[in-house]
């Protein structure tokens, strides 16, 4: 295995569900990633989903004491490397272009790439890598067909995004190609809103005590 693969398993392997968020304040991101990592979630996406991601990012990167920030829905280039100057660990794409692979390939943040089907997983292992978001998982087949990639394309493993949540997470964690979740549930808006922290520190503990 690479080292960039190796280094982007060990982010991956802190815990069994990456929190997937969506900040609509940057004022909110310290909080709100305190709140995680005490629950035991130190990978935290943010979404490059709002104009606030990048200002929170920056934030949990410098501020969270345990936090391995990371950034979210990074669709070009431009967005790779603003991700990165934001101090960005790693970077997850939905899906994956030439120009996000070329820009990976330049840096030593590592790409968690999209597939979600077996051509575009095979794409990605000759471009060497190991380690793959499968999204919008439940959408693309959920984990009865993840699991049907796991003998043909043995080697591979996943981080299965969409749709994801307490109910069917360890459908997913149980599976031998699948070494984490990404899931959204761990941060309601409505409790992000509230600022009720401790509600999502003990979301986060019961998400952190799941296990295949």
């Amino acid at each position: 295995m690479s080292e960039k693969n190796a280094r982007l398993l060990s982010v991956l392997k802190l815990q069994p569900v990456v929190p997937v968020l969506v900040v609509e304040d940057a004022a909110s991101a310290v909080p709100l990633a305190r709140a995680l990592v005490a629950g035991g979630l130190k990978a935290i996406e943010i979404t490059l989903r709002t104009p606030a991601a990048l200002e929170a990012i920056r934030a949990v990167a410098n501020e969270v004491e345990g936090a391995v920030a990371g950034a979210g829905t990074v669709l070009n280039a431009a967005q790779f490397e603003a991700a990165i100057e934001a101090g960005s660990q790693f970077v997850v794409s939905p899906g994956t272009t030439q120009e996000l692979i070329d820009a990976a390939a330049d840096s030593e943040v590592p790409l968690l790439p999209g597939a979600a089907t077996a051509s575009e997983v095979m794409g990605l292992r000759e471009e060497g890598y190991e380690v793959m978001k499968f999204f919008p998982a439940e959408q693309a087949g959920g984990a009865a067909y993840l699991k049907s990639l796991s003998s043909p394309l043995a080697g591979t493993l996943f981080c299965p995004t969409g749709g994801i949540s307490l109910s069917n997470a360890r459908d997913y964690l149980s599976l031998p190609n699948v070494v984490c979740v990404g899931g959204s549930w761990v941060a309601p808006k409505d409790l992000v809103a509230k600022g009720d922290w401790a509600a999502v520190t003990r979301l986060a503990a019961e998400a952190a005590a799941l296990r295949g």
